[in-house]
């Protein structure tokens, strides 16, 4: 890119990824087309926004948000969000020189809560940091591969005293109006689960609080390799596909070459959600999706046909998920998740489902 001069005309489009140059006339005027054709659905699908995500046979899909703060919680309701699947508690930690205390976090906790309707879900995950995201206040020994060091939960762990005052803000806030669900990222064993989960037991127990929900983030491929010992303990999973498709594939999601091809609908990525879903639903338990992939027009169908209960999305996707779902039949969508795990890539997968530049 710092190669093209100056002055040069170029079309970038970020959906799919291309940047052309050299462009003519009638490219831009039909670019400035599909712009006006993009504006006009959008403010289309904002107009039912707030209807559920039913399909043509009458399957619903839970849409939600993934949210980083109290601005995005009230972004995400006049878009049709049906509650919050992620809450990326960091938001709270980062940016300052210490860690928010317990009543700080009640109070921001209970303000994102009362902003939902009563009885909506808001899964909170725990703090998850390490790796890419470091905190100044809590430092971490320098690691060959912080990818694999210590991250989410195995912080968490390690300094309890940030992980109990956590669990505790959150058993505080319950009574606000929400469905407070905690998460737990980077669960990698049933050690991981059964630690965090006993410390979240011992600090409901001390407060005399009522249960909630408490699940798992389902980054980590041995999650579901065992997938049915896991949904014989946890309420419910959340797949982290950023995660569970580099861990996957190993490749790194943020090295300039190798990025391009970590692609959560990956045969061997959705094999592994497949499994997961089968085994969540054996045992009465649901399955989410809040990962980026949750919001790509291409996997929409196919995760749905996978059986995927919740898709927790950026705030501006939800009206065109919920849009997108409602022009799907269930029925279509299990014959394609059929045919997409018999293939051989990604690429192959993608071609089942045509991207629609309009």
């Amino acid at each position: 890119v710092l190669d093209v001069p100056n002055g040069t005309r170029v079309i970038l489009d970020g959906a799919a990824g291309t940047l052309r140059m050299n462009v003519t006339e009638a490219e831009v005027t039909a670019i400035r087309e599909r712009q006006e054709r993009a504006r006009q659905r959008r403010a289309a699908e904002l107009l039912v926004a707030g209807e559920p995500a039913l399909t043509t046979d009458d399957h619903r899909v839970i849409v939600v948000a993934n949210i980083g703060g109290v601005a995005d919680v009230r972004a995400a309701i006049p878009n049709g969000s049906e509650g919050v699947g992620l809450l990326r508690s960091e938001f709270v930690f980062l940016g300052r020189t210490s860690a928010p205390s317990e009543d700080e976090q009640v109070e921001i906790y209970r303000e994102i809560a009362s902003s939902l309707a009563p009885g909506q879900p808001l899964v909170i995950r725990t703090l998850d940091v390490g790796g890419d995201k470091p905190l100044p206040y809590l430092p971490l020994p320098r690691e060959e591969n912080p990818f694999l060091g210590m991250r989410g939960i195995r912080v968490g762990l390690e300094r309890p005293e940030l992980l109990r005052s956590q669990l505790r803000a959150i058993l505080r806030a319950a009574d606000a109006g929400a469905h407070l669900h905690v998460m737990f990222p980077m669960v990698a064993t049933m050690e991981d689960w059964r630690r965090a989960k006993g410390v979240f037991e011992e600090e409901r127990a001390r407060l005399g609080a009522d249960p909630i929900p408490v699940g798992i983030m389902m980054e980590v491929p041995s999650v579901a390799v065992m997938a049915q010992q896991f949904a014989a303990e946890v309420d419910f999973f959340s797949v982290g596909t950023n995660d569970l498709t580099q861990y996957t594939l190993a490749m790194d999601r943020g090295h300039p070459t190798l990025a391009p091809h970590v692609d959560a609908l990956n045969p061997a990525v959705l094999g592994l959600i497949a499994q997961a879903v089968m085994a969540a639903h054996g045992a009465g338990k649901w399955l989410g999706v809040c990962g980026g992939v949750a919001s790509d027009p291409q996997a929409v169908p196919i995760l749905v046909g996978l059986g995927v209960d919740e898709l927790s999305v950026s705030i501006p996707s939800i009206p065109a998920v919920k849009a997108q779902i409602r022009a799907l039949s269930m029925k279509d969508c299990r014959e394609l998740a059929s045919r997409a795990l018999t293939q051989d890539s990604a690429a192959a997968v993608r071609a089942l489902v045509p991207y629609n530049q309009d």
